[in-house]
């Protein structure tokens, strides 16, 4: 009677790591799907006034940003919108970034506790974070496509896109010679050989309100 117990046990246990890794594999191949369909000249339409917004506020080319975005979640088609690393968002901001980095942190690379809220915008302000309530919800969420491109072309303007200093502001986003480089490469598709709006129905993180 254990025994098969038992046996009935270990095969539940294999049909569950069996499925968890088949949502997995399916989360992968819809990603790599994206990367495929999404041409380098492709930016999804209903993103660009957020773009443009977030740009003129901080005087970062709108085009940069959608870069960036491309790169980060592949225009936020990546599921979930959040790196093994624990970077969030549809810009990937890790969390210290996001509230501030004088908040206590739980490593080094830029984590915190789980029941902090770093939406709470006095919190922020606090810690001088670079999250912003762009959406005018009364919380800076990193899920929220608004706040978080307005967070983005903050933070590069900051770190020396407000100056022309692209490359420069894109190492310091994410300290790695290959990411400045893809970034740019689709930087300088957009801004001379020109770029195509497209929609994207199976997105499933669209922008709020459209």
């Amino acid at each position: 009677m254990r025994k098969w117990f038992l046996g009935i046990s270990l095969f539940f246990l294999v049909c569950l790591v069996a499925i968890v890794l088949l949502f997995e594999q399916n989360d992968r191949f819809r990603q790599n799907v994206y990367k495929t369909i999404i041409a380098e000249n492709q930016i999804p339409e209903d993103y660009v006034p957020i773009y443009k917004e977030a740009g003129e506020e901080y005087g970062v080319p709108w085009e940069l940003l959608a870069s960036v975005h491309r790169v980060e979640t592949i225009f936020s088609t990546m599921d979930p919108l959040e790196s093994p690393v624990g970077a969030l968002g549809h810009f990937q901001f890790m969390p210290r970034t996001w509230v501030g980095w004088s908040y206590p942190g739980t490593d080094d690379i830029g984590n915190v506790a789980e029941d902090v809220d770093i939406t709470d915008t006095d919190l922020i302000e606090a810690h001088n974070g670079y999250g912003t309530d762009a959406s005018g919800s009364g919380k800076a969420d990193p899920f929220d496509l608004a706040d978080s491109a307005y967070s983005a072309a903050r933070y590069l303007a900051d770190h020396g896109a407000r100056e022309g200093n692209y490359e420069e502001a894109l190492f310091s986003y994410n300290k790695s010679e290959d990411y400045v480089e893809e970034v740019m490469g689709y930087y300088h598709t957009y801004t001379e050989e020109g770029y195509e709006l497209i929609q994207l129905p199976l997105n499933r993180h669209k922008a709020a309100g459209t």
